[in-house]
């Protein structure tokens, strides 16, 4: 597969990976999506002496600003539930790949850009990103994963206040409350996540990569909670609330939600 969006560099057993929609904010479409399946499933597995794996966005305003909304406007409650399901077997590649992955966040992470960094193993935030998930602004819900790792990095009543309210908050919250491991100034994201991987990388191989599979197995249990969420995802898309809050956003107004 030729990566069309996905940028690589690879070098001293490190793979930055930057996702380059800079006109979009870097919003995830289904190019990209498909682009980030085979990254995770093939081309950074074959990789002889890879330590681990930095993902960044293209620009200095987004890391990922969400999703692409405008491929919202077509789904039904079964490919809605659908592509949320698909967003989420993506994310777990990420989330149990056996080497490191590190988010270097140099700007807004929002929706699906927040569940993309939530799904690696840490993160690194520059001063001005920003961290949010609003769906609730559109009629929907998180769907690649929010309403779940965002209660386990944070607790169940920050992420109720995130993901209730739609806010935005700053780097620093975002440290704070757990969210990020380190924040840096701006443009040391990247530098910062290296340093991680080449300190990680002097470690055994092998005892990284059970150490990466055990405490993901702390969370196994609340796997049912994903299917809940990707099936509410689908239930929303066929709302009236859904539509309106695509249309207000495409058309820049706010919205006027109905509960229908």
């Amino acid at each position: 597969m030729n990566f069309e969006i996905l940028k690589t560099d690879f070098e001293d057993g490190i793979l930055t990976i930057t996702i380059s929609r800079e006109k979009a904010l870097n919003a995830l479409n289904r190019q990209t999506m498909l682009e980030l399946r085979h990254m995770f499933e093939t081309y950074a597995p074959g990789l002889e002496g890879l330590n681990g794996v930095v993902i960044t966005g293209a620009g200095s305003k987004a890391f990922v600003a969400g999703a692409d909304i405008k491929e919202f406007t077509s789904l039904d409650a079964e490919t809605g539930a659908a592509l949320a399901k698909r967003g989420q077997d993506i994310y777990f590649l990420i989330e149990n790949f056996s080497k490191p992955v590190i988010a270097a966040v140099n700007g807004f992470a929002l929706g699906g850009g927040c569940e993309l960094a939530m799904a690696c193993h840490m993160r690194i935030a520059g001063e001005k990103a920003r961290f949010g998930q609003p769906e609730v602004n559109l009629g929907l819900i998180a769907g690649y994963g929010g309403t779940q790792r965002l209660t386990q990095l944070v607790g169940k009543a920050k992420s109720m206040e995130l993901n209730l309210t739609g806010d935005m908050i700053k780097a620093e919250e975002a440290y704070r409350i757990g969210l990020v491991n380190h924040v840096v100034p701006q443009g040391e994201e990247v530098a910062k996540a290296k340093e991680i991987i080449s300190k990680i990388g002097k470690k055994a191989p092998l005892a990284i990569a059970k150490a990466i599979e055990c405490i993901n197995a702390h969370f196994n249990e609340g796997k049912a909670a994903y299917q809940k969420e990707y099936q509410n995802f689908g239930a929303l898309i066929e709302t009236e609330d859904m539509r309106e809050g695509v249309a207000a956003f495409v058309e820049k107004r706010p919205a006027n939600f109905k509960g229908k």
